[in-house]
């Protein structure tokens, strides 16, 4: 199969860049050919002026028609267009007769700063309202950027741009098809498929026999390292050990703050992280904010390691195999933090090692290179299908 596949870099590589690569690797060692359509996004006056075009760029899609001229793709396969592109090229595609799928990545369609994110919490203002909500708040960079970015989306949704183009959509957890059909996308063209991750091979040391809990994740106030801290500090759980990955604003303040059986790590080398969860006894995430698919998480059911999260947005979605005890509540109801009371759960051995062997076989279930590719080429299949 040809597949050509869409995407906008940012100016610096992000997670979209990590997966379009992996993906692209996927498919040509299943023996099917990928080409890369590919615009980025700029700074300064070469960036705004690439924004003020975001919400319908004629250039974009004259560059991709010139691009598939000499050779029709089988299938197109769009990752980000924002900003640089715009939906014009979808419009294009469907010219061209090009059957076209799309990933989610995150709430970009629905919402300016794709995060459903505002002042730290989860927002949905403008899934069912009007994105002129970003407006107000200023949800995108600046209030004049947040008018363009608004601008688009409401553009997009008045002529259904997506809807009427896009022959499947793929959503990374059941809880974003859920969200983006609420925001108007056609339930019957949304397919679930998570991203995926390599096996990092057998565990150092059996979960229940580490003494080692772990976060990884940027030290900022949505990502809610400071409320796991202050439970930690509280009622520490008996024997055990929080090593801490990643850096952000939150650092220094955090480390003031913790107690000793806490270890700061900093940034580390992405290769390292595997090695760390396959010897650890269970993984936080404590996330505030509803989050796209952590990889994370999927990386530690990989490595056969119990994740203990937020029942919000997407972690309710993919901790929800290893058992509703993963879960903790995201509000206070009792004017006692439920992370008190959860951290006790990570000092029970047998309930580790279960959820150890629950945690790897969601993994082996969803999300490996196999069950990916599987995924992705039925959905292509279908696209192919839907647009005949």
């Amino acid at each position: 199969m040809n597949v050509l596949q869409i995407h906008t870099r940012y100016q610096q590589s992000g997670g979209e860049d990590t997966v379009v690569a992996a993906e692209a690797n996927l498919l040509e060692q299943a023996g099917h050919t990928v080409r890369l359509f590919e615009a980025k996004n700029a700074g300064g006056l070469a960036g705004a002026s690439q924004l003020v075009a975001s919400p319908w760029n004629p250039r974009s899609a004259h560059r991709l028609a010139s691009s598939i001229q000499g050779e029709r793709p089988d299938v197109a396969h769009i990752h980000n267009t924002w900003f640089a592109m715009s939906p014009s090229v979808v419009r294009r595609l469907r010219a061209a007769g090009v059957p076209t799928v799309m990933t989610l990545h995150n709430y970009r369609l629905v919402c300016a700063n794709a995060l459903l994110l505002r002042d730290g919490r989860p927002c949905e203002l403008c899934v069912t309202g009007s994105p002129s909500q970003a407006i107000r708040y200023g949800c995108y960079r600046s209030r004049p950027e947040s008018v363009v970015a608004a601008g688009a989306i409401a553009l997009a949704a008045k002529t259904d741009v997506w809807g009427k183009n896009v022959d499947v959509f793929l959503a990374l957890t059941d809880f974003m098809k859920t969200i983006m059909v609420r925001a108007g996308l056609p339930a019957e063209k949304i397919v679930v498929k998570p991203n995926f991750t390599v096996d990092p091979g057998p565990r150092i040391r059996p979960a229940d026999q580490s003494d080692t809990v772990i976060f990884v994740g940027r030290l900022s106030e949505e990502k809610g390292a400071h409320r796991l801290l202050e439970a930690w500090r509280a009622a520490p759980p008996s024997n055990l050990r929080l090593k801490i990955v990643g850096d952000g604003p939150l650092r220094s303040i955090l480390e003031a703050k913790a107690p000793s059986s806490v270890e700061f790590l900093g940034s580390i080398p992405h290769a390292e992280v595997p090695v760390l969860l396959r010897s650890a006894r269970a993984m936080v995430f404590p996330s505030t904010w509803y989050e796209g698919l952590p990889m994370t998480i999927i990386e530690a059911f990989a490595s056969g390691l119990p994740v203990l999260a937020n029942n919000l947005g997407a972690m309710a979605s993919v901790v929800k195999p290893l058992g509703e005890r993963w879960l903790v509540p995201a509000t206070d109801t009792t004017n006692v933090d439920p992370w008190i009371d959860a951290l006790t759960r990570l000092s029970d051995s047998s309930a580790i090692g279960a959820a150890s062997a629950q945690a790897r076989a969601a993994y082996e279930a969803s999300y490996t290179p196999k069950a990916n590719l599987t995924a992705l080429t039925g959905a292509y299949q279908r696209a192919r299908e839907t647009a005949t």
